[in-house]
């Protein structure tokens, strides 16, 4: 029973050493800490929304303005398909989620459905009730009417992957500022929480979140004139109020001859003409070939850089732009530059985002929720260790050495893996010193009963040890599986306590069998007792 294997004693050692090592740059302040030497461990413990101040949004995608754009564009799709079939209609428009239009002779009828129907696509989900469904229905009633409707899956479908596709939008964008340790939970069918842990500047990050930042380059309508009504195949848009043109409004052409989705980076440069901030951008290859090409056909004449129907500048083509770079100037300002270069990389959103809820956390109030956590802490640690002295005597003292290191472990632990702690998480904490001594308390007791039955001290040990292990195991285990799930499946708060639970239940077991054993076995090897004091 006195072996102790020379690996198992160097592990264990490795083990604490290097908790208290992680541990260590929670004890200095993080000015300091960020100056240390690379190779040193320099992470902290991540403090939640709720313990260091922040932001809480709530905020709601505009999944109907998706819904309307799918039926402008089917709209559109209507009226190519009808005038390729050669079919005559008249008085098309959106009613509800359908688009109407009225046939002028039912002769056409049958070509109608034929073409319509032809704008049928198959809906592409994960859902299993909606394979094989399709994204529109066509009728033609009698009277002529052919209504051409989005299909309730099509629906669902688009508002779910709008969701979706906001989110990791969003995530990109505060990813982006560097905001560490962001919280971004869907809520509902339509809604996207948002936490951001000790967040400065919370109305840049809000001036972020709601700019759907559509980028979209237009040709300038030359033969339509401002301040009138726009002819077919071309749109008003109101100039951005940064522009240093005198002009309020520009004429261009519906017709995009490249968007935001081909651009592959985005970044802050200055414009060597008017030495002002703007923003540098690249183009794929194939948003390149039709940037460069529309240039080349088009020089001499302007066109508009269009973020969110705003057109931000109108430069003249000097010179074909080939190879699928240039800059936006707009009289930015730096931010404002850093901001659009961010939007541009991030993503445009597929629908706006309205914010139903915004909370701010003081770090006052945080400030005073870690004090009343490390108080039920150190009270909680204190009256354990008390129990456990006056329980078992030097055996109570093993426990207390095996309790102290598992608070080192758990919080060398959360600083390694950038972990968050949160309020419930201190609760967890608490939680585990006391579950954290249970393990010995079923090792002790059972050593006290082998020294009843008239063992000697090494065969009471070694019994003690061995026959309360698989009780420690299968009573932790469970309750490691439960922090799993809950970690797994809950959302915020409940996470926090799940990961500093799990993070004790581990380094409780770690402790309690193995280096509480290896002090036991150390103490009976320099003092050889013949009788246990316990």
């Amino acid at each position: 029973m006195l072996q102790f294997a020379r690996w198992k004693t160097t592990l264990v050692a490795l083990v604490v050493a290097a908790g208290i090592v992680f541990l260590l740059p929670n004890f200095f302040p993080r000015a300091s800490v960020e100056k240390w030497p690379g190779w040193l461990p320099n992470q902290q413990i991540n403090l939640g929304l709720d313990l260091q101040g922040g932001s809480h949004l709530l905020l709601e995608v505009d999944v109907d303005s998706v819904i309307r754009e799918r039926l402008e564009s089917l709209e559109s799709e209507v009226r190519r398909a009808l005038r390729a079939a050669r079919v005559n209609y008249t008085g098309i428009g959106i009613e509800q989620n359908a688009v109407r239009v009225r046939l002028v002779t039912l002769e056409q009828r049958e070509g109608a459905v034929s073409a319509l129907r032809a704008l049928s696509q198959p809906i592409v989900s994960n859902a299993f009730l909606s394979v094989g469904a399709q994204d529109i229905d066509v009728t033609v009633d009698d009277d002529g009417i052919a209504k051409v409707t989005l299909t309730e899956e099509a629906i669902t479908e688009r508002r779910r992957a709008a969701v979706e596709q906001s989110i990791e939008i969003v995530r990109r964008r505060i990813d982006e500022t560097g905001t560490r340790e962001p919280s971004i939970q869907r809520q509902g069918d339509d809604r996207i929480l948002v936490q951001l842990p000790g967040l400065d500047d919370p109305a840049r990050i809000k001036r972020l979140l709601g700019q759907t930042a559509r980028l979209t380059f237009q040709m300038v309508d030359m033969e339509a004139r401002t301040g009138g009504r726009a002819p077919p195949g071309s749109v008003a848009l109101p100039a951005d109020g940064r522009s240093t043109s005198q002009q309020t409004e520009y004429i261009v052409r519906r017709e995009i001859i490249v968007s935001g989705e081909n651009l592959i980076t985005a970044s802050t440069t200055f414009d060597q003409q008017s030495g002002g901030p703007a923003v540098s951008f690249r183009f794929d290859a194939a948003g390149g070939r039709r940037f460069g090409q529309a240039t080349t056909d088009n020089v001499g004449r302007p066109f508009a850089i269009v973020l969110d129907g705003r057109v931000i500048s109108a430069p003249v083509i000097r010179q074909p732009i080939l190879g699928g770079s240039g800059i936006i100037t707009g009289g930015f300002s730096v931010q404002e530059a850093n901001d659009l270069a961010l939007l541009l990389r991030a993503g445009a959103l597929p629908a706006p985002l309205n914010i139903l809820e915004e909370r701010s956390v003081g770090p006052g109030l945080g400030a005073d929720s870690v004090a009343a956590g490390e108080l039920a802490s150190v009270i909680a640690f204190v009256a354990v260790m008390g129990f456990m002295v006056m329980a078992y005597g030097l055996f109570g003292m093993v426990a207390n050495i095996a309790l102290l290191v598992n608070m080192i472990l758990i919080g060398g632990g959360l600083s390694l893996l950038q972990a968050t702690l949160t309020l419930p998480g201190i609760a967890g904490v608490v939680l585990t010193i006391g579950m954290a001594v249970d393990a010995n308390v079923l090792i002790f007791e059972r050593i006290r009963e082998e020294v009843r039955t008239g063992k000697t001290p090494i065969a009471a040990i070694d019994a003690g040890y061995s026959r309360a292990l698989s009780t420690i195991v299968d009573a932790n285990v469970t309750t490691l599986i439960a922090a799993i799930l809950l970690f797994q499946f809950g959302s915020g708060p409940v996470k926090g306590f799940a990961v500093t639970l799990a993070f004790g239940i581990a380094s409780s077991m770690f402790t309690a069998i193995t280096l509480s054993r290896l002090i036991v076995i150390t103490w009976m090897r320099a003092r050889r007792p013949t009788k246990l004091p316990i």
